[in-house]
């Protein structure tokens, strides 16, 4: 099965064709692109996926929500359902708690991390220095994030920083993705959209249904539900499911405010310093990407040349 990972409808980040306002604004819709497939690999790679199932772990999402809702401790359902949500809450309830019956959090988070390395050490082949040196400087961006009303960004941050350098540019590409994905969590709740309502709107604009529904596990019943209260808002189209003009522009707010709200950390960082890390990270993003398809559940675009 291939996954679906997230937050939000989809990266935690939806693309959208509306322009980050800010240079601050730009370089963190840049960021997400470079750095939401260093960080995917957790989800796509076939390492990580064999490292779960490896240590008991059957089937995709068990070690999907055994891996990324580690950091929060051996939680049940709802606090899961609501930091990632966009998932129905029956299928979070399928994995949690019975997930730590198999592994404490604390042995996820090691699974979660070899497997990542281990991914990143044959995608990344041959490019060793560079990631270190990105690694290196990404991490520093991160130290003393604010993380504020973010508790996925919040709890990875607070994880001890690794020595190796691949493991440490996916962890801080994973502090950086949980940090904007927490944002736009809060745009979308902002905009008065529930889980499900986000992933039809999107639907309704440029990801296939078939790319959201079945990995969110929305019934048919539910899906429908949603689209006819979108459609009572005037956004969604009751005939065809696709957004309307009020719809796109809803949505293009929220990706408006989930820029802004990434945007913080990267203020003050001089245009030289922002263009020396997105260069740094373009190649190694890229080489990560062959790990990922397109489209994908997570909405991150393809960059590949």
């Amino acid at each position: 099965m291939d996954p679906a990972t997230d937050t939000a409808p989809a990266s935690p980040d939806l693309a959208t064709d509306t322009a980050p306002a800010s240079p601050a604004e730009r370089t963190a819709r840049l960021l997400w692109t470079l750095a939401e497939p260093v960080h995917a690999v957790t989800y796509f790679a076939p390492e990580c996926r064999a490292a779960f199932e490896e240590a008991g772990l059957r089937g995709f999402w068990r070690g999907y929500f055994a891996g990324r809702a580690a950091p929060l401790g051996a939680v049940g359902p709802a606090p899961v359902t609501a930091a990632f949500f966009s998932f129905a809450p029956g299928m979070v309830a399928r994995a949690l708690p019975s997930v730590w019956d198999t592994v404490t959090p604390e042995k996820a988070l090691h699974i979660r991390a070899e497997g990542a390395r281990a991914a990143l050490t044959r995608l990344l082949a041959g490019r060793e220095r560079e990631a270190e040196h990105a690694a290196a400087s990404l991490a520093r961006y991160v130290t003393g994030l604010d993380c504020a009303g973010r508790p996925l960004a919040a709890v990875n941050a607070a994880l001890r920083r690794p020595d190796d350098p691949l493991a440490l540019l996916w962890h801080a590409a994973t502090v950086l993705r949980e940090h904007r994905g927490d944002g736009h969590v809060a745009a979308l709740v902002a905009a008065d959209l529930d889980g499900c309502e986000a992933l039809v709107l999107r639907a309704g604009t440029d990801l296939p249904r078939a790319e959201l529904q079945p990995y969110r596990g929305w019934t048919d019943g539910e899906w429908e539900a949603a689209a006819a209260r979108l459609a009572g808002r005037g956004l969604l189209d009751a005939a065809t499911g696709r957004a309307t003009a009020a719809g796109r522009r809803a949505h293009a707010s929220v990706e408006a405010a989930t820029d802004r709200a990434a945007a913080r950390p990267w203020h003050a960082l001089p245009p030289h310093e922002a263009t020396g890390l997105l260069a740094a990270l373009t190649p190694l993003s890229e080489a990560c990407a062959t790990a990922l398809r397109f489209p994908n559940p997570i909405g991150l675009p393809d960059r590949r040349a």
